[in-house]
């Protein structure tokens, strides 16, 4: 099991549930190190003074915020600590709310919360409030001071554990209306139904086994000198995965939509 990165305990009305948090999700990511091509000795990082042009150490470094005009406004430590969260092992619920009307934009990243500590009133409290979630259908809403940040989270169940989500502040999200789509005209009915056809005969039931990290495999195999690499590429010849399709002055739509449906249910 992962090491945790926090303890505390969920609490909402008279009901207090020490838990610890862990991460829900692995790095599988190929990682490489730099390195001077000519010798392969490690590449370092520092920190260099560009008035001085000199190295600085951590102790020497301030935190500066620059304004739309350029002015830097310099904080002091203690200006930053004031500003800080207060500290707190303590998830408390505000409120329990349907998942299905958090939008999906707002979640971020996911963690799991395990019972902290052996005894049985613990691991009671904490099934309790697990099937209580899960039976209800809805997810509790909280704040956790996460690495010196207060975060809003989700609470919910998931296999019999409780699944913590931090989530995004809802004026963190871009608003539609600041997105330029071009002045586009509706689309016709024909269309419309053509469309709906093409996404119906590809319905399927979702099982996330059936996809995998090609990129990742690739770069395995690149490390490995395997020519597991030469098939990954052409399986994505196959379906055309990675490649952007060429771009016309004016595509018909019409035409690629029947060709879409046909090659779906020939498949």
């Amino acid at each position: 099991m992962a090491r945790p990165l926090w303890s505390g305990s969920v609490s909402f009305g008279l009901i207090n549930v020490p838990v610890q948090l862990v991460g829900a999700v692995r790095d599988l990511d190929v990682h490489f190190r730099q390195l001077h091509e000519k010798d392969g000795a490690p590449i370092e990082t520092r920190r260099f003074c560009a008035e001085e042009d000199r190295e600085v150490g951590y102790d020497e470094i301030a935190h500066g915020y620059e304004t739309d005009d350029g002015t830097m406004i310099v904080l002091t430590d203690e200006e930053l600590e004031a500003a800080a969260p207060r500290r707190s092992r303590t998830i408390d619920i505000d409120a329990f709310v349907d998942a299905g009307e958090i939008d999906p934009l707002l979640l971020d990243h996911p963690y799991i919360l395990l019972p902290a500590g052996e005894t049985d009133g613990v691991r009671r409290a904490y099934r309790l409030l697990a099937e209580v979630i899960e039976a209800s259908g809805r997810v509790a809403l909280g704040r956790i001071v996460l690495r010196a940040k207060e975060q809003l989270v989700t609470v919910g169940a998931r296999d019999g554990l409780l699944a913590l989500t931090t989530m995004r502040f809802h004026d963190e999200l871009r608003p539609a209306a600041d997105v330029d789509t071009g002045g586009a005209r509706r689309p016709s009915a024909a269309k419309l139904k053509a469309a709906v056809q093409a996404i119906e005969a590809m319905a399927a039931d979702w099982d996330p086994g059936d996809y995998e990290d090609r990129h990742r495999v690739r770069l395995q195999a690149a490390v490995e000198g395997s020519d597991r690499v030469e098939q990954v590429d052409d399986e994505d010849a196959a379906d055309g995965g990675g490649r952007a399709p060429k771009s016309t002055a004016s595509p018909d739509i019409m035409k690629s939509l029947k060709a879409s449906l046909e090659k779906a249910r020939a498949s």
